[in-house]
């Protein structure tokens, strides 16, 4: 095994491990966005009110993505398992 194919391994590690996390980030930071700017303009300092829209928004997103995400992850997995006996030899 050359550091090349190493190299290789980690960026596709690194490439699904953002594709996976990209729409969960990006969906909370949008909902975050909103509801700071709802409680700036009405000063309302709930905790809450910023924590639970942010969970509703996060099981909405993976129950609408979670089949991609559950095939992006198994099509990775098994790309790597196949390439196991190469990588030995």
């Amino acid at each position: 095994m050359t550091a090349e194919t190493i190299m290789s391994m980690t960026y596709q590690a690194m490439k699904i491990a953002l594709a996976m996390a990209g729409p969960l980030l990006l969906v909370t930071l949008a909902v975050g966005l909103v509801i700071s700017v709802f409680q700036a303009a009405t000063q309302i300092n709930e905790m809450t009110l910023s924590f639970i829209p942010k969970i509703i928004a996060m099981v909405v997103v993976l129950v609408l993505s979670g089949p991609w995400l559950i095939g992006l992850m198994v099509d990775y997995m098994r790309q790597l398992f196949s390439s196991i006996p190469f990588l030995i030899g």
